[in-house]
């Protein structure tokens, strides 16, 4: 019974990855696509303020802008900026003659562009001799690129046209029997299971996307981010819920109709498991009603809030789509009022169940270290902080609700007087593994985090907007402040450390790269000095990577050291907590060479 649960974990976590793959490349372009929206709704022919001049930019905006930034992404997501330069570069290829918006062409070539250079720098980069690193650089992506471009060309672009082609028809085809609700069966549970990014992000966008650019507007935009089914269920706890969750229902309503946050809902249906029939009820009427009146909005409506999806609808349909939140809202109301009058528990059992769902996620984080065990001395427990250098909330996209909590601990560290510590939010498919980390992250998304960062201290929590685990959080921060007086006063009172002070601290036995940074245009002077010091190590049989980079190619780790000029240390520093570094006069003939190049492994 065991293994069946676990393998039945694994699918349910792949399919999330894979979700947070296609999520992850749409997502930091919503904001593009909402600006290729607001021109079209105000400036094309049926718009609000008709320009023709300004219309040019649609067609533009739709073909070339959108799918380059969704491949560079998607290139960025699989090597850094080397893989988004060539993912870039590769999707012309499937562009250029297409006639419909290559969405899903990018959402190919943009990682096969990443991987492929990712391989050849695994095969070639260190086989490099000094000196010629930009040669290698440039060359291998611009040669890499223009393959794939070609590629694509012939290969990609006439299977993803056929595609895309048969998708549409198949979409016009469910809208033309009216079966089209019938989807929200399937989008209202797996929201719930927070895979909503990569439905609405992932399938939805594109879909939607290719079929404005047709019609003018699409309902596909509105299958996920329809706020209306939540809002419904909220407003049932607002009236006939019973403790805690009747309390924090208002609260919880304004953030998910307005704010757009769908998550905040998620752990009131999570909590009564039946609830999901309200929103499958809900989404499924609101998706009629828009089918019925023949509605749509012109782009995605990102966050799934009120006032976005209003933005995003075109000149005529206001009345229309209002309709279709108002009727989702009102038919999830009173299948949720039904659900919960029929509950017999009194508030006190309501709040109890909600205690156990919290000592259940403090148990799951036990059992991996991430908190410590029944029985640990205060004093113990306190000191399983001891090394946290960074807080970071983690979610499927990195948006919405993660921000949100982040926001919520980062105001109680700041109360508490902690200011040594950042507290930041981002998508858990770009989470680190590094020391000092503390992740907080979701309960159904737990085990991803916990693969992304095995070292890092991991924390459950049912809900990023209310969740008791951050007092506590808080308290043992500050706690150490009082179990190692001592400490903070050196601390306090330590002088500025002398150069030598600075190389002694650096943990040389965790460096495993060395990497010149350059400055503004110093980047010969930077290529340079890293062949010179690749001499230095060879002298001495090291075999250290020493890389010439600029500032924003580094990870974030404390296995590099970085050695910087004076004028880039102040910038290396607003960008990077982990590296280690060195700041030298000149990079070319430094006298801290020789002490490190003796202490490198």
């Amino acid at each position: 019974m065991e293994a069946k649960v676990s393998k039945k974990k694994t699918l349910k976590t792949q399919i999330q990855k894979l979700g947070t793959s296609l999520s992850g490349m749409i997502m930091p372009n919503i904001a593009a696509i909402i600006a290729w929206g607001l021109v079209t709704a105000i400036f094309m022919a049926a718009g609000w303020f008709p320009n023709k001049q300004i219309a040019t930019l649609i067609t533009p905006m739709l073909n070339y802008m959108i799918p380059l930034l969704i491949a560079y992404v998607g290139g960025r997501m699989v090597y850094e900026e080397r893989g988004a330069v060539v993912g870039a570069i590769a999707v012309m290829g499937v562009i250029v003659g297409a006639k419909v918006p290559m969405f899903l062409g990018a959402m190919i070539m943009g990682p096969l562009g990443g991987w492929c250079i990712k391989k050849f720098d695994q095969m070639f980069q260190d086989k490099i001799k000094s000196g010629f690193e930009m040669i290698y650089n440039n060359f291998s992506s611009g040669i890499l690129g223009m393959i794939l471009a070609i590629f694509g060309v012939f290969v990609i672009n006439p299977l993803v046209t056929a595609g895309s082609t048969i998708m549409s028809k198949g979409v016009d085809w469910i809208i033309s029997v009216h079966m089209l609700p019938l989807a929200n069966i399937l989008i209202e549970p797996a929201k719930v299971l927070f895979l909503n990014n990569a439905i609405g992000n992932g399938i939805l966008v594109p879909l939607g996307i290719q079929q404005a650019a047709q019609s003018g507007k699409s309902v596909l935009f509105l299958l996920e981010s329809n706020p209306g089914p939540g809002l419904g269920i909220l407003l049932a706890f607002m009236l006939f819920g019973k403790g805690a969750a009747k309390a924090s229902a208002p609260g919880a309503a304004l953030i998910e109709f307005f704010g757009g946050i769908h998550e905040i809902y998620f752990p009131y249906v999570l909590m009564k498991p039946a609830l999901i029939f309200a929103a499958i009820a809900g989404g499924v009427s609101g998706t009629f009603t828009f089918s019925l009146l023949d509605t749509g909005v012109k782009a995605a409506a990102s966050p799934g809030s009120i006032i976005a999806i209003l933005l995003m609808t075109p000149k005529g349909n206001y009345l229309k789509i209002l309709a279709g939140v108002l009727v989702a809202a009102i038919v999830s109301f009173i299948v949720a009022a039904l659900i919960l009058k029929a509950d017999k528990s009194d508030g006190k059992a309501e709040d109890e169940l909600a205690e156990k769902q919290a000592q259940m996620s403090q148990m799951k984080a036990e059992s991996k270290g991430a908190a410590p065990v029944a029985g640990q001395s205060a004093e113990k427990a306190v000191q399983e902080y001891a090394d946290v250098k960074r807080i970071i909330f983690a979610c499927d996209a990195g948006m919405g609700s993660s921000a949100m909590g982040a926001s919520l601990l980062r105001d109680k560290v700041k109360k508490a007087g902690i200011t040594d510590i950042p507290v930041t939010n981002t998508a858990i498919s770009r989470l680190k593994d590094e020391d000092g980390l503390l992740v907080i992250t979701q309960e159904e998304l737990a085990d991803r985090a916990l693969q992304k960062t095995p070292n890092a201290m991991h924390i459950a929590v049912d809900n990023f907007l209310s969740s008791p685990k951050y007092d506590q959080v808080v308290l043992n921060l500050k706690a150490l402040t009082q179990l190692n007086p001592e400490k903070q006063i050196q601390k306090k009172n330590e002088e500025k450390p002398t150069k030598n002070q600075r190389l002694a601290e650096i943990d040389y036995a965790a460096v495993t790269e060395v990497d010149f940074i350059h400055h503004d245009q110093r980047e010969g002077s930077a290529t340079m000095a890293a062949s010179l010091f690749k001499d230095r190590l060879k002298k001495v049989g090291k075999q250290v990577p020493v890389k010439n980079l600029g500032i924003n190619e580094l990870e974030d780790s404390k296995q590099h050291l970085v050695i910087v000029t004076p004028e880039a240390e102040k910038n290396l520093k607003l960008r990077y907590t982990e590296v280690q570094v060195v700041t030298v006069k000149n990079l070319l003939e430094a006298d801290e060479y020789r002490y490190i190049v003796e202490r490198l492994a």
